[in-house]
């Protein structure tokens, strides 16, 4: 523990801690929306989609968050496009951006001297590079993102969970569903410099997947997933220092875990009978 006491003596690694913990929270409400509107395979499409952007950045030499959120806007635009022109549905849409845009990225990359050591940074993040910089930008971008969902908040609930009806009583779909693509997006740049455009996928996929697992009213899920991106974050951190690991990994493998030992238990109180164990089978047998 002297490690990491040591750790925390240097305000780099302070700014790592900060960095890790807004990501991890931020990642985990937009995660719910995510999971609402069956969009992981999304997530995964633009992590490689937004790989591009934030090689361009750093050959440019401007922020790898206004690089990538740019180009994952451009990303977006162009699956809505393509989706809309019904020649490809908007799965198969994505597909193609995404083959396409991961192989710019690394045909610029390529061309750039020390190209494999920014491949590796690019993918998996180097949190203890972090600078307030880059703080700066999730708190801005990522403050946004949770401010603008939390104004259409009933609407984006209600056009998940009934898509047809919504629809019926008028509500905007293809701008709510524009709108959560975007945050997604803007959530994901926001991740780069923790876990990399890769990694990003698990705080925006895992911790969601966590707090379903305890509860099934979202606000009640967003402050679960929340909490649960944030401990991994510090978890994967704290691993890494410890033990000299890749830090986007071990946070990746830190929400992973968290997923895990939830399922484990929720699994334990399902066999035993009711959700509420114990207690439960206590009311059923009085009530008898």
């Amino acid at each position: 523990m002297s490690v990491l006491w040591d750790s925390l003596q240097s305000t780099t690694f302070r700014w790592a801690v900060v960095e890790v913990v807004l990501v991890g929270a931020i990642g985990g409400v937009v995660g719910v929306h995510v999971l609402l509107r069956r969009l992981p395979f999304f997530v995964v499409a633009m992590s490689h989609a937004m790989f591009p952007g934030v090689v361009l950045a750093s050959v440019l030499g401007i922020s790898l968050f206004i690089g990538g959120t740019a180009f994952g806007l451009v990303v977006v635009a162009a699956v809505t496009a393509i989706g809309a022109s019904r020649l490809l549905d908007q799965s198969s849409a994505i597909g193609v951006v995404l083959a396409g845009a991961f192989a710019f990225g690394v045909l610029v990359l390529s061309t750039q001297p020390g190209s494999s050591r920014d491949l590796s940074a690019f993918l998996v993040g180097s949190i203890l590079t972090v600078t307030p910089g880059d703080v700066a930008a999730t708190v801005a971008g990522g403050g946004l993102v949770v401010v603008v969902l939390a104004a259409v908040h009933k609407e984006l609930v209600a056009t998940a969970f009934d898509p047809a009806g919504s629809a019926a009583l008028g509500y905007p779909m293809r701008r709510l569903d524009m709108l959560v693509l975007a945050a997604v997006t803007v959530t994901m740049a926001t991740t780069i410099p923790a876990t990399g455009t890769l990694l990003s996928v698990a705080l925006l996929t895992v911790p969601a997947l966590t707090a379903r697992l305890w509860t099934e009213r979202v606000g009640s899920m967003m402050a679960i997933a929340a909490g649960v991106g944030s401990v991994s974050g510090l978890a994967g951190l704290a691993a890494s220092t410890l033990w000299r690991i890749a830090a986007g990994g071990a946070i990746g493998l830190a929400a992973a875990a968290c997923f895990g030992l939830s399922l484990a238990i929720t699994s334990v109180r399902s066999a035993v009978g009711t959700p509420s164990g114990v207690a439960g089978r206590l009311r059923v047998r009085r009530a008898a």
